[in-house]
């Protein structure tokens, strides 16, 4: 098949690369870009252009950021001594839109896996600790890891390593999500609900 144009097919192909975009999204979102005004075009590269140029990551929780220390490090209103620890910068963004977390954050950029050869040495469980034994008053964490093998075996690791130091470990519930039927729960989120079940 002769190509009608060797741009398009490039930009197909580039956006084509981004996770859960297939060719044919592709095709239809760079077939959009050619119909809009300029403008809507070069804002979109440019801000395309900033992401990679002007975000940086937060020195203090590992947040990713436009400024060092990011806008929770550096809010006098957020809780000093409640730290919630989460996998990636998405898992932030996910925990802030429910604006009922007042703590700040640990970004540990990944979990333990031994099947992937990523061990404690290769998060930044490290610098959690440096945390704890720096001025901040940590006297919490909270665990908000996934459910699954990889972060039940760092928030384990986690735990074993700061209770000793007095901090409070906890994890946030595990369980049925509101709005669903019991006969679509799986096993193994029926059996945690179960175990973590609390006074009504």
């Amino acid at each position: 098949m002769q190509l009608i144009s060797e741009t398009l097919e490039q930009a197909i192909e580039q956006l084509a690369r981004l996770p859960g975009m297939g060719r044919k999204s592709a095709q239809r979102i760079a077939m959009h870009l050619l119909k809009v005004d300029n403008e809507q075009v070069f804002l979109l590269a440019e801000a395309l252009n900033h992401l990679k140029t002007r975000i940086q990551t937060c020195s203090t929780c590992y947040n990713i950021t436009d400024e060092d220390p990011c806008p929770v490090c550096a809010s006098e209103k957020r809780e000093t001594g409640l730290v919630c620890i989460v996998e990636e910068p998405k898992d932030v963004y996910t925990i802030e839109r429910t604006r009922e977390f007042t703590g700040r954050y640990h970004v540990l950029g990944g979990v333990i896996s031994p099947m992937q050869n990523i061990g404690p040495n290769d998060i930044r469980i490290q610098e959690l600790i440096q945390r704890i034994h720096g001025n901040e008053g940590i006297r919490e964490l909270i665990l908000a890891l996934n459910p699954d093998a990889e972060g039940e075996a760092t928030g384990y690791y986690i735990n074993k390593l700061v209770s000793p130091l007095g901090i409070k470990v906890t994890r946030i519930a595990h369980g049925i999500p509101m709005g669903t039927d019991l006969e679509f729960i799986d096993d193994a989120t029926l059996t945690r609900a179960f175990a973590g079940r609390q006074a009504f």
